[in-house]
């Protein structure tokens, strides 16, 4: 069951438009994503590899835990909705920026969460097959060495500068 997305225009204002997701990316329409980075207290970042049988980046590294925004849903309930159901935690994410980010399979407006969680994730199988705690010369280097997805880089590139501009 393919998910519903509502379309949304180059400002991010909803048009009224429900259509799948995959229509969306299949179609190049833009429609909203949330994601969360996820730190523990200790300020590591969650990495994952993603599972070999997702349809969108089998087997690549991510630092995005997330999804589409459904439709009639915000991005901060997607995003406390996708840490449920991809790490079993029930947290609500805080909303740090949004972006239109054009990298990946088709331009959508990306939602950008953080949340601290705990060290004890259970992340969901079928979604997740790796995860790890890295710190951020870890990150550094594994961002170089990996294969990560689109959306990763970009997104990390502007988490940091905002926590830069944030301290």
């Amino acid at each position: 069951m393919d998910e519903l997305v509502e379309r949304v225009d180059e400002q991010d204002h909803a048009l009224g438009v429900v259509v799948s997701r995959r229509q969306a990316i299949r179609e190049r329409w833009l429609h909203r994503v949330a994601v969360t980075v996820c730190r523990d207290e200790h300020e590591r970042i969650l990495v994952h590899r993603r599972s070999e049988q997702l349809s969108r980046f089998p087997g690549y590294y991510e630092v995005l835990v997330g999804g589409a925004v459904g439709a009639g849903e915000s991005y901060e309930q997607a995003a406390a909705r996708e840490l449920a159901e991809e790490l079993g935690i029930r947290a609500l994410p805080h909303m740090l920026f949004t972006f239109l980010n054009r990298s990946g399979l088709s331009p959508h407006w990306l939602g950008v969460h953080e949340a601290v969680m705990p060290q004890a994730v259970v992340p969901d199988p079928s979604e997740i097959a790796w995860h790890g705690w890295l710190t951020e010369p870890e990150l550094r280097s594994a961002l170089a060495r990996w294969r990560f997805t689109p959306d990763s880089h970009e997104a990390l590139s502007r988490y940091h500068a905002f926590r830069t501009t944030q301290s």
